[in-house]
């Protein structure tokens, strides 16, 4: 099998100063591509600013032969991080949004600063970086792009509303970019890892974090975002040396006759054919997901 390599392309990778991002950008330098290091340097609960770390994952793929450069701004600034991309290398082909925080606090007990830091920094920040590439990887026809989610956000967690819903709306973000990209060959998925980091640190036993390692997850990105790679819109969970692609399930619910008024006891009536998942449909995209119902409107 050929060796998938990266040669002339120019990869932003946000939070790159430590665990996953670090590990993301010094793979991608190893396969020749250039790589913009991009880390305000904050703590994992997003206060605080140290150029450092950028500095050091720079100095890293340098020592080893490779092309980066360090960008310290907020990803709440990501034309900037996009401007330091042109600025440098000309261009920007791969985005990978890693960049994160973790404010956990039950819900009875979070403030409105503990949501607004996670949203800044996930939501808007990965829509900021990407917005300000976008145009580019338009016109150059080539793109590919990363958004970094979380079980959190798919299964839910508790004290983390802020961040489950930070993560699971960068799938939403991701899986509609996937189709306005389609036709300019911009390819976009969600990773949902896994990995030892800063913030996993703060949740889980040391020697689970250390048998996390962000090299688990490393080689699902670049996958991902080879130039060969064409599916797009999809959802991975990834660690530990395990991958899995994930896709919506629905039952096959219950349809009502449309000419009769619809009760809530006629619900509960049929409340077992509505949750039984036995044959559970998979729609594909929204139009898939409308026309079970739309097709209702002829049961009379």
């Amino acid at each position: 099998m050929s060796t998938l390599n990266f040669d002339d392309k120019v990869v932003i990778v946000t939070g790159a100063g430590n665990g996953l991002g670090r590990s993301h950008a010094l793979a991608f330098a190893a396969r020749g591509a250039r790589v913009v290091i991009n880390d305000l340097g904050g703590s994992a609960t997003g206060e605080g600013a140290d150029r450092s770390a950028a500095d050091k994952v720079v100095d890293e793929i340098t020592a080893a032969g490779g092309e980066a450069v360090a960008n310290h701004d907020s990803v709440t600034d990501g034309d900037r991080i996009v401007q330091c991309a042109l600025d440098n290398f000309g261009r920007v082909d791969i985005v990978i949004n890693n960049a994160g925080i973790l404010r956990d606090k039950s819900f009875h007990n979070m403030t409105e600063d503990d949501w607004d830091l996670v949203y800044n920094v996930h939501v808007k920040g990965a829509f900021k970086v990407t917005h300000a590439a976008w145009p580019h990887l338009r016109e150059q026809e080539y793109g590919r792009i990363i958004f970094t989610a979380s079980a959190a956000g798919i299964y839910g967690n508790f004290g983390q509303a802020n961040y489950a819903m930070a993560k699971l709306g960068l799938h939403g973000m991701a899986q509609s970019l996937a189709i306005e990209g389609a036709k300019r060959n911009i390819v976009v998925n969600t990773i949902a890892p896994i990995a030892g980091s800063r913030m996993t640190a703060t949740i889980m036993p040391p020697q689970i974090v250390e048998q996390l390692k962000p090299e688990f997850v490393t080689p699902l990105v670049l996958t991902l975002c080879h130039e060969a790679h064409r599916d797009s819109g999809s959802l991975y969970e990834v660690g530990a040396g395990w991958i899995g692609k994930l896709h919506w399930e629905r039952s096959k619910g219950h349809g009502f006759p449309i000419s009769q008024p619809l009760t809530p006891e006629a619900i509960v009536e049929q409340w077992s054919a509505i949750t039984d998942f036995t044959d559970a449909d998979h729609p594909g995209n929204g139009q898939e997901a409308i026309m079970a119902m739309l097709g209702n409107l002829q049961n009379t």
